[in-house]
């Protein structure tokens, strides 16, 4: 039964693997660059630099990034996310980005087969999946497996809240 759970899993992420486009599973870029190159992170890029956290997350890793796309940050009042990207809102900015990165390099089997990770912001994240999708918090992963050369990054569809 545990397999049979497990492997439905898997078959879950890789479904949901093609509903966001993000090149082949060979990586080509590190995390910035191939969020970058996808097009649909224009507002988690330009979130990154304004936390000053570009250079972490071009440097060695490895990093899971759960990212979400611009239509998941278009989910948030334009007014808040404004205000978070102001100099001044900097620390709390950083909490809610690094809150979307687990040290380390997991796959998508290696999320199904947990209930959660630590995050770089130190709280946790927790894996469930209703038998359809699979669900970091309360986003549903759109794309999984998503190679860089210096981690992985599954594609998500609402910006997690630490």
């Amino acid at each position: 039964m545990r397999r049979t759970t497990f492997l439905s899993r898997v078959l879950i992420l890789a479904a949901a693997a093609a509903t966001v486009s993000l090149g082949g599973s060979h990586p080509k870029g590190d995390l910035v660059e191939t969020a970058v190159a996808a097009g649909s992170f224009e507002t988690l890029v330009g979130a990154v630099k304004a936390a000053g956290l570009l250079e972490t997350l071009r440097g060695p890793g490895p990093y899971t990034v759960f990212a979400p796309t611009d239509e998941a940050f278009a989910k948030i009042p334009r007014a808040t996310l404004r205000g978070l990207l102001e100099p001044r809102n900097r620390a709390t900015l950083t909490k809610i980005l690094t809150y979307h990165v687990v040290p380390g390099r997991l796959a998508a089997a290696d999320v199904v087969a947990l209930n959660g990770a630590k995050t770089v912001e130190g709280g946790l994240v927790k894996f469930a999946s209703n038998g359809r999708d699979v669900h970091v918090n309360n986003a549903r992963v759109l794309k999984a497996n998503v190679e860089t050369t210096n981690g992985i990054i599954h594609v998500i569809d609402t910006v997690l809240m630490p």
